[in-house]
């Protein structure tokens, strides 16, 4: 993934996973600041990193790549992401049924409890998970 698309753009680097979670990781750019006076990472690039790590924690969770679509994605951001600062992004899908996903996850600097933005939503794969 991180070889294609808005993956590679945005530079996403894979930093661990385990049985139903995968955390990317994305450095601060100059490129991807959204107000100039403070700082902070445009809120779209976070938004993708949580997209991109909640979409492959499904796919681990399930054991293989299955074609699917970002059905609903909720993110409450807290804070803005200071200058320099890198942001984790940690996915996790907590619950599969035979077309639909369900996942959360959390952004955050390198402090998971002083989080950036909390993340909920859903995938379907039309095609099946279990196929």
């Amino acid at each position: 993934m991180a070889a294609q698309g808005h993956s590679r753009h945005l530079r996403f680097q894979y930093h661990g996973h385990g049985d139903d979670w995968v955390e990317m990781a994305m450095d601060w750019r100059e490129d991807l600041v959204v107000d100039e006076e403070s700082g902070a990472l445009a809120s779209a690039a976070i938004f993708s990193l949580m997209d991109n790590a909640t979409s492959q924690a499904v796919w681990t969770r399930v054991g293989k790549f299955r074609p699917h679509a970002t059905m609903d994605m909720r993110i409450d951001y807290l804070r803005p992401s200071p200058p320099g600062a890198r942001v984790f992004g940690r996915g996790e899908c907590y619950h599969l049924t035979s077309t639909v996903s369900f996942v959360r996850g959390i952004a955050h600097n390198g402090d998971a409890a002083d989080p950036v933005a909390h993340v909920a939503g859903t995938f379907i794969c039309t095609e099946g998970y279990f196929k």
